[in-house]
């Protein structure tokens, strides 16, 4: 993978840059749909590609390696040949999941053992198993496994899960560099920040992650319940220490409002599963603020889904039809929604980028965050 800064903001921390994989090339800032399964919910790989626009797509270890299974990946030949999505993929490392487990795993020194939400089975990851099972999903950027603490969270918790992550990080990187993909074609190993809301322990894990010198770096365990600005703080704060030379990735973030402000502070690529969840549940996010598609208001309004939209939903169907759909328990509600969100997740990053490289990001961005506050 190769990385390269193509502008910085001259008025704040925002930048846009571009990665490129043996899958193809990402402009950042991005979003990066979840396909927790391998797939996204109710939109098919040609709308992924030609109406959202996703440069890459995000997969989850814990998930695949319960089902479909190890086997059936490495005979369909990874995981891009088996969903036919032939871009950029990344694959988180199943630390999340494993956390969300509560009383169904146990965390030591050597790993972590749970038992399969599918059927109870008893399974253990550990560093060196997560590598491995990523090198067989075959994603082009894998996460490090590491432990994401809860909120709220004791010090003395957070200082301890930490060093423990830099532990496990430390077998991770060990790993990795000793096997190789097994489709031919490269990979690029992530580690995590940790630290929880502790400002001390997020600057030791910052400059503990750069000193590996990976080809990028990402942010966890801020999308857990924190105030806000208490996100927005560390963020920045991480953003500041790690190297500006690699891509930053904060992961599960956010709202488009989210997404701005972490732009602003540094960020380079997200995810989130809420432009589809949120879809499904009938909230649409547009560049005038967000709608509730089960109001009454929405009942005989005849004009297009959304005038700014990029996608095709947009202009097709009209607010009272998609209503209509949510009020009627249609599955077609849940596509239109998820497809009109994706896209206009993808279009704000992409008028993010456009902006920073022509210099006015900041006044942009205040406009739009004022824009996406409001309820229509």
């Amino acid at each position: 993978m190769k990385f390269k800064l193509l502008s910085n903001s001259k008025d704040c921390k925002a930048r846009a840059g571009e990665i490129q994989t043996d899958h193809g090339k990402i402009e950042t800032p991005i979003f990066m749909p979840v396909g927790t399964i391998g797939s996204v919910k109710a939109v098919h790989r040609d709308e992924l590609d030609t109406q959202i626009h996703a440069q890459i797509i995000l997969g989850n270890t814990y998930h695949l390696y319960l089902r479909p299974g190890l086997e059936v990946i490495r005979q369909a030949g990874g995981i891009q040949k088996f969903n036919s999505w032939n871009k950029p993929m990344l694959t988180d490392s199943g630390g999340f999941q494993v956390y969300s487990l509560g009383d169904r795993r146990k965390i030591t020194e050597e790993g972590c053992v749970f038992r399969s939400h599918i059927d109870g089975s008893k399974h253990i990851f550990t560093p060196e198993r997560v590598m491995d099972i990523q090198r067989t999903l075959g994603a082009d950027i894998i996460m490090a496994f590491d432990e994401c603490t809860p909120y709220p969270c004791e010090y003395s918790y957070a200082k301890k899960s930490l060093d423990l992550t830099n532990r496990w990080l430390e077998r991770c990187v060990k790993q990795f560099a000793q096997t190789e993909c097994e489709y031919g074609y490269s990979q690029t190993l992530f580690p995590i920040v940790q630290g929880s809301v502790y400002p001390d322990l997020r600057k030791k894990s910052c400059e503990y992650v750069a000193s590996f010198d990976c080809q990028g770096n990402a942010i966890g365990g801020l999308s857990v319940g924190e105030p806000v600005d208490k996100m927005y703080e560390l963020t920045e704060l991480c953003c500041d220490i790690l190297p500006k030379d690699k891509p930053r990735y904060l992961m599960g973030v956010g709202t488009p409002i989210n997404l701005l402000e972490c732009i602003e502070r540094g960020v380079d690529m997200f995810d989130c599963v809420m432009p589809t969840r949120n879809g499904r549940n009938a909230m649409l996010f547009t560049s005038e603020g967000v709608m509730n598609m089960r109001n009454e208001k929405w009942k005989r309004d005849f004009s297009p889904l959304d005038e700014n939209g990029t996608a095709d939903v947009d202009r097709i169907y009209t607010k009272a039809y998609l209503r209509h759909l949510f009020i009627s328990g249609e599955i077609l509600a849940l596509q239109i929604a998820s497809i009109h969100n994706l896209a206009f997740y993808l279009d704000l990053v992409r008028q993010a980028r456009q902006h920073i490289l022509e210099g006015d990001f900041l006044r942009w961005k205040t406009l739009m965050v004022e824009k996406l506050s409001r309820r229509l």
